[in-house]
């Protein structure tokens, strides 16, 4: 059988195989901590559940538009204005199942065969896949721990060139958990009008900062029309089952995304739709809740990890994760995470899952218990302690 060329070039989402891994363990009767899925261990708020319900019970079953259900759109746009300063209505709404559909839509329809990508290294693989899986020239910038994972403009700018398409960016950012200074946003949105291309802005982690408030770079002057924003519901209100994602961009191109979207899902479920109405326009303490919740979790396996000799760990400002330095233990990312994972039972991610510039670190996912964070602490130092010793 031969398939398409460029299957060789799509990438994958290392997570998934680690839980796959992790999961085949406990069948065999292993504990496992998972440290490894990006995904809020708290149920679904009650007030989302109940009003999925009720649509399924009203009918909210059938096709709706290609870009979202117009109430829903229209709640997203009012809400988006109205808490980050975006200039939109309903019309620069796409509605998708999942928030990865915006990212493979808008790059569809962006880029031609050799354009070229800026994207994070460190960061999350699928930009990388994507762009290269449509023949485009993915060209890295790197979040470097000495900066705080925050990045350099200038070095940035260096790697702008004319065919230069679209900028990627994550913040808060997976896998570090870092936020980019206001300074940073500001410096991008200059470096997108100089040089005229495109910016996604990745913003599915922005409810989930610890201090502060987010900044949207499509609320910089000139900046809604090349932003396309990527956000969803997923980990804010621990959704990450029901697929439920949007993207907020100028509304020629929000065109060509709901064709996109007609010519492979046809639209997004209904019902999941009114669930999200009822997220955005509900009681938001759940939401609270939760991050406070992960502050405290947060606090916890950072000063934890910091008291394992061979670790240091950055504190994140955001997301729900913790990317420390593992170089001190003389073992590489992939050794320590398999080693943890069959050895010690804790399942974690080696940082070059997220590209070449993430050796030396793990990425563990503290949306677990404080309990399990604690029991994961205590594997993690016993086993590089067995392993000094040896």
């Amino acid at each position: 059988m031969s398939y398409a060329k460029r299957m060789g070039r799509l990438g994958t989402e290392t997570a998934f195989e680690v839980l796959a891994r992790a999961r085949a363990l406990e069948a065999k009767g292993r504990k496992v901590v998972h440290l490894e899925i990006g995904e809020p261990d708290f149920d679904t708020p009650a007030n989302i559940r109940k009003a999925a319900t009720e649509a399924l019970e009203e009918g909210f079953t059938h096709y709706g538009p290609s870009a979202g259900l117009p109430e829903f759109r229209k709640v997203i746009a009012d809400t988006w204005s109205r808490d980050r300063g975006i200039p939109c209505d309903a019309d620069n709404v796409i509605v998708t199942p999942g928030a990865k559909p915006i990212m493979f839509y808008v790059m569809l329809a962006l880029l031609e065969e050799g354009d070229e990508v800026l994207y994070p290294n460190p960061g999350f693989p699928i930009y990388e896949s994507v762009g290269n899986f449509l023949g485009a020239r993915t060209v890295p910038y790197v979040l470097r721990e000495e900066k705080g994972f925050d990045l350099d403009l200038k070095e940035l700018e260096s790697k702008v060139t004319p065919r230069t398409k679209l900028l990627i960016f994550n913040s808060p950012h997976n896998p570090t958990g870092a936020v980019l200074s206001p300074e940073t946003i500001q410096g991008m949105a200059a470096l997108a009008r100089k040089h005229s291309f495109y910016i996604l802005a990745d913003e599915i982690y922005a409810r989930m900062l610890y201090e502060g408030r987010h900044l949207s770079i499509a609320s910089l002057p000139g900046m809604a029309e090349r932003t396309i924003v990527l956000d969803g519901f997923s980990k804010t209100y621990a959704m990450t089952g029901w697929r439920l994602g949007f993207g907020i961009m100028n509304k020629d191109l929000a065109v060509h995304v709901a064709r996109l979207q007609t010519n492979s899902n046809s639209c997004t479920a209904t019902f999941t739709q009114k669930a999200g109405i009822a997220a955005l326009t509900g009681t938001q303490s759940t939401v609270e809740a939760m991050n406070a919740e992960f502050r405290i979790r947060r606090d916890t396996i950072v000063k934890g990890l910091n008291q394992i000799p061979g670790i240091q760990a950055l504190m994140p400002h955001g997301a729900f994760y913790v990317f420390p330095n593992i170089t001190g233990t003389g073992m590489t990312s992939k050794q320590l995470a398999d080693a943890l994972l069959e050895e010690a039972g804790v399942a974690c991610l080696a940082g070059t899952a997220f590209g070449a510039h993430g050796e030396g670190y793990l990425r563990l996912s503290y949306a677990n218990s404080l309990e399990n964070l604690q029991l994961a602490l205590q594997q993690i130092g016993e086993f590089l302690s067995v392993r000094t010793r040896a």
